[in-house]
């Protein structure tokens, strides 16, 4: 990007009071809102990709917002495309507009809008944006979809065994205690099956109101204690199996974030104030803020990532070479493609681990459930003989 390019951008006018009030930590474009759908990264990622086809076919601006407005279903993007047409009709800039609408356009999106508009090159920003967005959402679609698989089988697997325990266990201890006279002379595995099947059955409620209570106090824990929160990255990051595709997501995320935005024209420090509120894991955005003093003191970027324990060597030689070359966009967007197909890899290698052990744990518990059960009922078959 030429210099004069980034000097324009670097000129940022302040932000909109709409955009103050919501800050630079806001991360999600999904907003529900009251008596309207909710607007999706991939509905704001086609409205982008379209906008950006429109004004390609050099059609001026207000036009294209009327007709992206036209073709939306009722509810709030399109309430928002209405005031976003009024403003730009009335005078505003297209960025200036948007910024007005923090929870549909985040400080990213407008940040590249206005690059595009100082530099002449809307409709490449556009789609630049709308490939980005793209991205970001194959990435969280891709990780969801494995997730749900073995997360759905704990599911099932945990309401079939709480009913077999509340309705079906509870049902042989009068026929083991005629054998038997009584629970203690049981033997172990029986008494902890029907016992725990007893439990259950009395205080089935005290164990969803304690998962309700529990994930309310985590949940109240990261917002209100910062040391909670970055313990909770801290060990997202170094937990086995989901720790390195933890780490690859993120770095990924960051890379082509920064990447887009340099290669947008954007400078180095507001890019990074940028990234910083756009990552939701506390020790990457201390990494960030690193970098970014680092940069503000003239330094580099390689020291402070090397330093962070996130990104490997490879990454920061990588970024090293691009600072010395004046080519850091593109080697942030190389680094970005190789972590993203790193994503996919690390996605199958991990389930396809979790998928045998899921299955282990169900048959360890499923065959002591059987074992607790057949030894009296065998004890039970020679008095009968």
């Amino acid at each position: 990007m030429p210099r004069k390019l980034q000097r324009k951008v670097g000129a940022r006018r302040p932000q909109s009071p709409a955009a103050d009030a919501t800050g630079p930590e806001k991360k999600s474009v999904r907003a529900p809102l009251l008596g309207g759908k909710r607007v999706t990264t991939r509905m704001l990622s086609e409205f982008t990709s379209q906008l950006g086809v429109l004004l390609d076919a050099g059609i001026p601006v207000t036009r294209c917002l009327h007709v992206l407005k036209g073709q939306m279903p009722p509810g709030q993007m399109s309430r928002t495309l209405a005031t976003v047409v009024d403003d730009v009709e009335g005078g505003t800039s297209l960025s200036e507009a948007m910024e007005k609408h923090p929870r549909v356009f985040d400080r990213l999106y407008t940040n590249m809008v206005h690059a595009g508009e100082a530099g002449g090159v809307q409709e490449e920003i556009l789609n630049r944006l709308a490939g980005f967005m793209e991205n970001a959402e194959s990435i969280k679609s891709r990780v969801r979809g494995a997730l749900a698989y073995p997360i759905a089988i704990m599911v099932v697997a945990a309401m079939v065994l709480t009913l077999v325990f509340i309705f079906v266990i509870p049902k042989f201890k009068d026929i083991f205690i005629k054998q038997y006279g009584s629970l203690d002379a049981m033997p172990w595995a029986t008494k902890v099956v029907i016992g725990f099947g007893e439990h259950l059955q009395g205080f089935w409620w005290a164990w969803f109101l304690g998962v309700g209570l529990v994930y309310g106090l985590h949940r109240l824990l990261l917002a209100k204690i910062s040391g909670y929160r970055r313990g909770r990255d801290r060990a997202l990051i170094r937990i086995p199996l989901f720790g390195p595709l933890i780490n690859k997501t993120l770095v990924a995320r960051f890379s082509r974030t920064f990447g887009t935005l340099i290669q947008s024209g954007v400078p180095h420090l507001e890019a990074l104030e940028i990234v910083e509120g756009s990552v939701a894991n506390v020790q990457l955005t201390a990494a960030v803020r690193r970098i970014h003093s680092s940069i503000r003191e003239g330094a580099g970027i390689a020291v402070p990532m090397g330093e962070s324990g996130i990104f490997d060597d490879v990454v920061v030689n990588m970024v090293d070479v691009g600072e010395q070359t004046g080519e850091l966009d593109r080697m942030l967007t190389k680094i970005a493609d190789r972590f993203e197909i790193e994503v996919d890899r690390t996605v199958d290698t991990t389930f396809k681990v979790i998928e045998p052990i899921l299955l282990v744990l169900m048959a360890v518990v499923v065959g002591f459930i059987v074992y607790a059960l057949f030894v009296p009922l065998l004890k039970i078959m020679e008095s009968l003989q």
